[in-house]
């Protein structure tokens, strides 16, 4: 299993926490998926090293942006 942690910019409510969730749990491999919408951090669980491609990608398709990897 590896964590990976990172901060989305641009969430506001719970819906784009549910709109981010959504789309990094439809990733391969994902386990779990954790965001703190006062914080914007997201920690991503999953059987594999988290590529970050994928994770821009996931985050993108649901309006958002990656600011920064922890």
């Amino acid at each position: 299993m590896s964590t990976q942690t990172f901060t989305v910019t641009g969430m506001t409510c719970g819906h784009c926490v549910k709109s981010v969730t959504e789309e990094l749990s439809e990733i391969p491999g994902v386990t779990d998926v954790q965001v703190a919408l006062d914080s914007g951090l997201v920690s991503v669980t999953s059987e594999q090293e988290l590529s970050r491609d994928a994770a821009t990608a996931a985050v993108g398709e649901a309006g958002y942006d990656i600011s920064a990897w922890n």
